[in-house]
Order: structure tokens, then sequence, then C-alpha cells
């Protein structure tokens, strides 16, 4: 009779502590709906930590999403971020996305949520919906098209932004900000803001000293602007030279922002251009180019002591942040070597593929058939033959 109530006993106890177990392993009920405003001024009541089926739509969404939240969670993703798809946009498949590169094979196991890609400007609510997200995570910047897509899916919709300033803008630190309380990584998210800072002050400070009369006058050219562009297409408030503190060549454009210049405009500043840097994504159209009008540098000092330079291609289907980064060091080794001689690109695009990634992608960026190679010096007597 002792022995049976004495397992009787041990049999409870058991039972009890496994309930006990299982009690503790639950989560925790702080899930509170709060409201948000998103980057666009919308209020949106979310509930953080809930959400387990996410889509992003629009140019850049998906890939701000990845530097934050979880990418398991995805349930859909656009056409033009699926690879394993035939009929899909296919512009940018050259170009080293570094969001692709982490989690592009991840990607190819998804439903569509929308064809995507810059001709598709147009949320796609019924693919949205065949794919059940309980959030979407959007970068189409309209107020009433986002309130009436939230309105038609049933579903938060959160509006991404990033500004003028890219990755170095307050609204892109906002942004990751925002996403961190929404998929409760706020720790991630400032670490991640807080890393950008300390880079862009130390970029910054390397260069603060230097007088004007000792700074070459440099060019940028090929910078993408819904799609590829060629060596006319510049930005006399290009962010990245503001931070190394470069002396640009252009600055009597009258609007801000990327824009094209005449033939007859880079003719006459070729002679006061000590260093052009060329996007990497502008080389398939200026190569045809050069090879119709072989001439048509030769008024570009740059181009004729050979201090000409690769950057690695920043824009495709929105701004690449984590190369925008890793751009800046380079154009400002570029310009300043004595400053930034301890500075080696691959080691410093890894340590920022990490901080963006928790990934080594710098020998996967420079493999891109787009990218030639990665960041180096232009052989001008035969780089574009």
């Amino acid at each position: 009779m002792k022995k049976t109530f004495a397992l009787f006993i041990a049999v409870l106890m058991l039972f009890a502590c496994g309930q006990a177990t299982a009690f503790a392993e639950e989560p925790a009920a702080d899930m509170e709906e709060i409201t948000i405003t998103d980057m666009i001024g919308r209020e949106v009541a979310v509930t953080p930590g809930s959400y387990e089926r996410v889509v992003c739509i629009g140019a850049g969404a998906l890939r701000m999403y990845s530097y934050i939240g979880d990418v398991s969670l995805l349930c859909g993703v656009e056409d033009i971020d699926n690879t394993s798809l035939e009929e899909r946009p296919r512009m940018f498949d050259s170009v080293a996305r570094p969001y692709m590169l982490a989690y592009g094979e991840s990607f190819t196991a998804l439903p569509s949520c929308g064809t995507g890609g810059p001709q598709a400007q147009t949320a796609e609510a019924e693919k949205i919906l065949s794919c059940d997200p309980d959030i979407v995570i959007s970068e189409y910047e309209d107020v009433e098209k986002e309130d009436a897509l939230q309105e038609q899916l049933g579903v938060p919709v959160i509006t991404l932004k990033a500004g003028p300033g890219g990755v170095f803008d307050e609204s892109f630190f906002g942004t990751m900000r925002m996403l961190g309380v929404i998929f409760q990584n706020e720790e991630k998210a400032e670490k991640l803001v807080s890393f950008i800072e300390a880079e862009r002050d130390e970029i910054s400070s390397r260069t603060a000293d230097i007088p004007d009369e000792e700074k070459p006058t440099v060019y940028i050219c090929g910078l993408g602007n819904w799609g590829t562009t060629n060596h006319l297409m510049t930005a006399q408030n290009y962010i990245s030279f503001n931070v190394a503190n470069v002396k640009n060549a252009v600055t009597d454009l009258e609007a801000p922002g990327i824009q094209a210049i005449e033939e007859e405009k880079f003719v006459a500043l070729g002679e006061d251009m000590d260093i052009m840097i060329m996007d990497a994504a502008a080389v398939k159209n200026i190569k045809p180019l050069f090879a119709e009008t072989p001439d048509m540098f030769d008024t570009c000092k740059a181009w004729q002591n050979g201090e000409v330079y690769l950057e690695m291609a920043y824009n495709a289907y929105y701004t690449n942040y984590e190369i925008a980064l890793a751009n800046t060091w380079f154009i400002a080794k570029t310009v300043y070597p004595e400053q930034f001689e301890d500075i080696d690109m691959t080691a410093k695009t890894n340590e920022i593929t990490q901080e963006f990634y928790g990934m080594d992608l710098a020998d996967q960026i420079s493999d891109a058939p787009s990218s030639f190679g990665g960041y180096q010096q232009i052989d001008t007597t035969s780089f574009f033959e």
C-alpha cells in the first residue's frame, strides 16, 4: 500500500512539474495594441510581436525589412525578388543586391504578392490577399492609396521611407526604429543606427580639417535614377561627398538630386576634374557610347590621368543602403588616400554587411556581373574594350 501511494505521489509530482514547465514556456501575455505613426504620417494600430505572416511591397520595402525583421515570417514576395520565376522583371539581375545575396534562396519558396519593379507602381491587392498576411510593409508613399489598401486588406499597412540622405537620413533611421518596435527588435535597430552614425562621424572626422585648396575636384557619374544611366547623370548634392567633405566638380545646377547634365557642360567641366568616380551600374550604357565615340573623354583630365574609379552600384530596385555606406568609405579613401590608408575595402564591406545581415557578403558583391570585380581604379586604356 505504501509503495502504491508513493508511486502515485511521484507520478503526480512529475505531472505537476511537466505542467509548470509547459506554462513557463508559454509566451508572456504582454502583446498590447499601440498606435504608431508611420513614415508618411499615417496613424496605424499595431500589436508589436504578434505578427507571423508578413508581406513587403514596393521598391526597397523587402530590403529594409530584412535589416530588422525575421525573413522566416514572410508569406509572399514580389516577382522581382523571386529568381526561380521565368516570367518576372530582370533589370537588376546582374547588379549586387545584398538582401538577395543574403536571403534570395529562401524567397524562391514564397508565393507572389505582386510583380514589383520600377514599372509596377500600384499595389496588387488580390495577390497580397492570396498570401494571407497579417501585416503589410510598404514603400508606396501615398497616404490615400495606403489607407485604401489597408481598408481593403483588413490588416495594418505600414509605410516606410528613407529620405534624400539615404542611409544617413533621419527618415531611414526612423524606419529602422519603427520596424524594431513593430517586430520587437529594438535592440538590433538601435545597434544598426548607432553603427551607421559612428561610421558617418568617423569618415567626416578624418576629412574635416583638410583645407579646401588641398582638396581635389571630383565628378560622380552614372548614378541610377529609374534605371541605369551614363556619364552625364550626376548630382551636386551627393550625400557621400557631403559626408566625406569632397569637393564636387558640379556646383551650379538649378535643382538638387540626381540629374543629367548636357554633353557641353560635361566637356566644360572636364579640365577641372581631378578624379572621376563612376557607378558600376552605368558601365553597360557607357561602354557602347565609348565604342561609338572613343574621344568622348578626351577633354576630361581625370580620364587622361587615369584617375577614374569604380564604386559599386548602390541603386537597384531602390537604394542598397549597405553599399551606399561602403561607397562612402571608398570615395573617401580614393579622394584622400593618406587619411584612409588603413582601410581595406573588402574588410570594411564585410564589416558593414555583418552589421546589416550578420554575414560577410563582400566577395559576393564583387562577383556580381555588374560589379566588374569590385572597387577599383579603372584602366582607362582597356576597361571599355
